[in-house]
């Protein structure tokens, strides 16, 4: 028996890249399959992209925990998979998805890096490893998780920055999750505008701060704070995209 998936991808002001996804997504799912877009009140032209290539598309507060959230109680599909709006995917992800087992399960892909930086591959290969080796998923692999089990953990919390983390840690203590191998490509302009070691170095320290009990929200501020104090943008970020994941 196939698996029914649910793709839920939570947006704010992404319609370009929102435009570039949904044809792809379109065209590696099948018919039983649903595209779910959550829209967190964008001011662009997000919506209208999204109910032309979306099965649902969905309103409610901003912040991707709970947009995801919101996307993931109303799906129909017994495996959700959770994509940003800039995931680079080939047909093999949905694939490798397509015939898992039933039951609880949940797991991520590897990625690589866009772009030709020599440090890429090696920071890629990092991001692979370390989650083999904790058992942390990052929104940029592009979770997925049994819908009863996400459910029955309460899904993602309610917090800014580390939601996938904070996921992750609930959903180990039920099993290890699956490290699929077809890679993701994930977009590498934070690393590009930033710097490539400024941006590793500032994803170590929100990763270490983290984990030894920092606030979610603080990171979160401290995140858009280095990252975007040089381009004079301020908070400015956060209302594009909510926070991405420091990998």
């Amino acid at each position: 028996m196939t698996r029914r998936l649910s793709v839920v991808i939570p947006v704010l002001n992404e319609a370009p890249r929102l435009r570039r996804l949904l044809p792809k997504l379109r065209r590696h799912l099948w018919d039983q399959d649903e595209i779910i877009v959550v829209d967190g009140a964008s001011t662009d032209d997000t919506v209208s992209v999204a109910e032309e290539g979306a099965d649902k598309v969905l309103h409610c507060d901003r912040g991707r925990a709970r947009q995801m959230n919101f996307g993931a109680e109303r799906a129909c599909g017994d495996l959700l998979w959770f994509l940003h709006a800039d995931s680079g995917l080939r047909r093999e992800q949905p694939a490798a998805l397509r015939y898992l087992p039933e039951g609880p399960l949940w797991g991520r892909f590897d990625v690589r890096l866009k772009g030709h930086h020599p440090l890429f591959p090696i920071i890629g290969g990092a991001m692979n490893l370390r989650s083999r080796w904790t058992g942390i998923a990052t929104g940029d692999q592009g979770i997925f998780v049994d819908r009863l089990m996400f459910l029955d953990v309460g899904g993602f919390p309610l917090q800014p920055l580390m939601e996938d983390v904070a996921l992750s840690a609930c959903l180990r203590r039920h099993g290890k999750p699956l490290c699929l191998r077809p890679r993701m490509v994930v977009d590498s302009r934070r690393w590009q505008q930033h710097g490539v070691l400024r941006t590793v170095l500032l994803m170590w320290r929100l990763r270490w701060r983290y984990w030894r009990g920092a606030d979610p929200a603080e990171l979160h501020r401290i995140y858009y704070r280095d990252h975007f104090r040089d381009q004079g943008d301020g908070e400015a970020a956060p209302e594009r995209e909510g926070g991405r994941d420091p990998g």
